[in-house]
Order: structure tokens, then sequence, then C-alpha cells
């Protein structure tokens, strides 16, 4: 099993100085979250400006390339959310350009971006997740929307989990009771998405893993236990402050932490992750830990739940994003 990395497990060797890096954090653009992607952006170059690191934050628009060809950074910290910032697209155009970057490749976001898909490859790793069903809107509208819905109740049963197949910050996700509430659901997820995800609603304590490579390989930080008010860690659950309480670590069985920490760090192997990702898992009340979903691009506001976690951890959020930074400047 994987244990959480901490502060002393980390080591200070680890954790470069100050350094005449040039950096560059990219957030905003025109998704859905880009609200929340400018908050974390704030928060992650205020971070990397109190280590000492030259850092700017540059909005992901038309100006962009150009920008980043006359500054040529040495790295970029990527903070965009949703589509612009984890389907692989921007990625893409970084190494198109030059300009290394922290977090996963655009061939691994691509995998991970995508629910089902990276659903499928952590179970054919031998991870737990709850079944699905994944269709797009016109296989119900040429089908008939009543029968597949039926059939997907027959097979997957009720509570029901409904979200968008691709996206981020629970957008579109919403948990329904039974049957009847599944074709409004639907409706209100399209709006997010052409494709949608159906699955069991798992009871159980939900936690989120942030996965750190620092250098010597991806660890675990300490589990943050998620308990919305609401009872659904949706959109308002995650960044309205006071409707959501935090337990970082855990209040997890040792054993229990240890299996956690394990899931995470072998999604973020499996899929092909680098430098930092965050798993999303249900711990069922026999101490099972089914994976959710994974983001390749966690938020970094002062409601995020990777910041908690190096806190927890005993780091310094700006020394752990130079780390990274250090070492992407180092891929070139």
């Amino acid at each position: 099993m994987s244990a959480a990395l901490t502060g002393p497990a980390l080591g200070a060797d680890l954790v470069p100085q100050p350094s005449e890096l040039t950096v560059v954090v990219l957030a905003g653009g025109l998704d859905f979250e880009r609200e929340v992607s400018l908050r974390s952006g704030r928060r992650v170059t205020d971070a990397l400006r109190a280590a000492g690191v030259t850092t700017r934050l540059l909005d992901a628009d038309a100006d962009l390339l150009g920008r980043l060809t006359d500054e040529q950074p040495d790295a970029v910290f990527v903070a965009l959310h949703g589509e612009a910032g984890e389907d692989g697209a921007l990625r893409t155009v970084l190494e198109l350009l030059d300009v290394p970057y922290v977090g996963a490749t655009a061939t691994a976001c691509r995998v991970a971006w995508d629910k089902p898909n990276a659903k499928s490859a952590v179970r054919a790793a031998g991870l737990l997740t709850p079944d699905w069903v994944a269709l797009p809107h016109s296989t119900f509208r040429e089908l008939g929307a009543v029968a597949v819905l039926d059939r997907i109740v027959a097979r997957l049963g009720a509570p029901l989990m409904v979200k968008p197949a691709q996206g981020g910050s629970a957008l579109g996700a919403q948990q329904i009771q039974d049957a009847d509430e599944l074709p409004a659901a639907m409706v209100s997820c399209f709006s997010y998405g052409e494709t949608v995800l159906i699955e069991p609603f798992v009871a159980g304590v939900e936690v989120a893993v942030t996965v750190v490579d620092l250098g010597s390989g991806p660890q675990a930080l300490p589990a943050v236990e998620i308990v919305p008010f609401s009872g659904v860690f949706d959109y308002a659950s995650r960044y309205t402050a006071g409707t959501t309480t935090y337990h970082t670590p855990a209040r997890l069985a040792p054993d229990v932490s240890a299996a956690v920490a394990d899931v995470a760090v072998r999604a973020h192997t499996v899929l092909g992750l680098r430098d930092l990702s965050r798993t999303d898992a249900i711990v069922t009340p026999d101490g099972a830990v089914q994976f959710l979903e994974v983001n390749v691009a966690p938020g970094m506001t002062e409601t995020s739940l990777l910041p908690m976690a190096t806190e927890a951890a005993g780091l310094d959020l700006g020394e752990v994003c130079l780390a990274m930074l250090c070492q992407a400047a180092a891929r070139r």
C-alpha cells in the first residue's frame, strides 16, 4: 500500500529554493469553469511569488500564443479547469511551442478527461469503480428516450448519479432517488455536454486524494474527507464557503487510509499522469474504495482540496508548485 506523503517524508532536498525561473500561470479561458480557474490562478500566482518566483498570470485568450512566444517562460503552471485545461488541446499547443508545463501530457489528458474511458482503464487495472452507462444525446433522440432510460434503470437501479461524461467542478452532476427524476436530470446534464454518464449512487465516505510527484515518484497526500451539508458535493457545495465540512486527514482507519492512498497512486500511474492529480473516491461501509474520477488540473481556490491536503502534509503550496515547475523546466 502507498502511504500518504508528509512534510518529513518529502525531504528538504526535493523542494528547490527560489531561482531565476520565469514562470507563467495560465488561468481563465472561456469554459464554464472560468471564474473558478481565475481564482485558482491567482492563488497559485500568489503562492509562487511568496516563494520568490518571478510569476505572471495570463489568460488563455487569443493573445496567449504571442505572449508565450515573446516571453519564453521557463515553465508554465496550468490552472485552467474544465475542457480548456484538461482535454489535452492546450497542452498540445504548449508542446508545439516547446514550452514546458506542469501536469499530464496531452495524450494522458485525453483519457483522464473522459470519465468512461478513465473508469474503463482503472477497472482493467483491477481497481473498483461503480458500474456505468454513458450515451450521447443522439442515442436518446434517435432510439427514444423513454425506452433507453427504462433499460438503464433496469440495469443500474436507483438511486443514481447523473453527470457529464466530460467536465469538472461537478457542473451538471445530480443525484436522483428514483426513475421519475431521471429525464429532467438528463436534460440538465446535456446542457453541459453531449454525452451523459449514469452510475449507481454509492453511499459511504467521500474522499479526495491528491497525488504529487516531486522527484521520487508519485505519492499521495493525506486524503480529504468531504461532508456536504446538502448530501451531494455539487458545484455550490464545492465553491460556496460554509456549505461543506472537510476533514483532513480523512477520518478513516489506518488500513483504509493506506488503501485510499494506494488507489489514488495506482490510478495516477495507470492513466499515465504526471506531476499531480486528484482522485475522487467513495469508501463504502465495508472499507472498499470505489474510484469515481480523476482530475488532472485540481482546483487551487480557498475551498479547493489540493491546498487542504498540502497543508495537512506540512508542506508549503508555493514550494510544492515550485518543485513541479523546476521538474517541468528540466524536461525541456
